[in-house]
Order: C-alpha cells, then sequence, then structure tokens
C-alpha cells in the first residue's frame, strides 16, 4: 500500500504526467494519505483562497483513503524524532509525522522530498522520476 506524501498529491493536482501515469498502475484501493496530510491540503485551499483548488483537493479527499492519526502513529512518531535527535539528522516536523505514520502502518511513501530517505526502515519511492 502507499501512503502519498503532499508533494506527490500536489503533483497529482497539477497533472504532472510522470506521477499520473505511475497513479494509473496502481489500484485505487491501495493509495491512500495520512489525516496529516490531508491537514496540510486544507492548510494550502485556505491560504490560496481558491474555489476551483478547494473543490479539486476536497473531491481527492473525499474520493481516496485517509488513514486517521493514531496512538501507533504517536508512538512511532516519538521514537522515531529521538532517533533522528540522536544521530543529529534534522527533518520537518509535519513530514516526520508523515514519515511516522507510514512506518506505522509498514506503508511505503510516495514522495520527491530527500528527507524522507534518512528514516530508517521507511520505503520510500519517487513517482515524479519513472
Amino acid at each position: 500500500m502507499y501512503m502519498l506524501d503532499t508533494n506527490t498529491v500536489s503533483y497529482i493536482f497539477r497533472k504532472n504526467p510522470t506521477v499520473i501515469n505511475k497513479l494509473r498502475t496502481i489500484p485505487p484501493s491501495r493509495i491512500c494519505i495520512s489525516s496529516i496530510t490531508e491537514a496540510e491540503l486544507h492548510y494550502g485551499i485556505l491560504e490560496r483562497q481558491n474555489k476551483e483548488l478547494q473543490n479539486i483537493v476536497n473531491t481527492f479527499i473525499e474520493s481516496i483513503t485517509v488513514y486517521d492519526w493514531d496512538n501507533a502513529a504517536a508512538k512511532t512518531y516519538g521514537e522515531l524524532r529521538v532517533r533522528m535527535e540522536q544521530i543529529g539528522r534534522v527533518m520537518g516536523t509535519m513530514d516526520q509525522l508523515i514519515a511516522a505514520h507510514a512506518l506505522s502502518k509498514g506503508l511505503t511513501i510516495v514522495t520527491n522530498d530527500a528527507a524522507f530517505r534518512i528514516v530508517h526502515g521507511l520505503n520510500v519511492e519517487d513517482w515524479s522520476k519513472y
């Protein structure tokens, strides 16, 4: 199963042909986002105050599985953050939350953000490079 990071969802909205072509090869039942990504999407549409984008985002969210942040994700986040601080690695908080969510569910994260590649045990794919 694939958890799409916010930047991959943005590629979908911008109709990036490489990402769209890869997305078409995956059954919709194997695609999801984190509720953290959903929060970032809502922030983005409110910040832009773009009604058309708001409709696109809302339709997308209604059509995809959104995993709620749960206790397993919270525990994994705590472990991940401590581990990264111990080795001196830095990653944005929202990215750490999404990485922990994917790790806790054993999912592959789909992103072009190199920061995710430093997370030990996290499977990462970049569909923008297919």
